[in-house]
């Protein structure tokens, strides 16, 4: 999703519901403070851009497939 898709996304979600935004809130202060999750995090969002603009992505129905499979989920 490119990042004019997440500010959309972003501002939806926190117009729905303000717990959101302090949820994003408290999560990149905690990021700020501990400088190695922050590193773990950029380099984690880093490779899912590049993964993104290789193709290397899921849709809907293999996420599904690979998350009931993983954690062993009836449905």
């Amino acid at each position: 999703m490119m990042v004019a898709g997440i500010n959309k996304e972003l501002q939806r979600m926190i117009e729905k519901d303000i717990h959101v935004l302090e949820a994003i809130h408290t999560f990149l202060e905690k990021a700020r403070l501990n400088p190695a999750l922050k590193e773990k995090l950029t380099i984690r969002a880093l490779r899912s851009e590049e993964d993104i603009k290789e193709g290397r992505i899921h849709d809907k129905n293999e996420v599904i497939e690979r998350t009931t499979s993983r954690y062993s989920i009836v449905t």
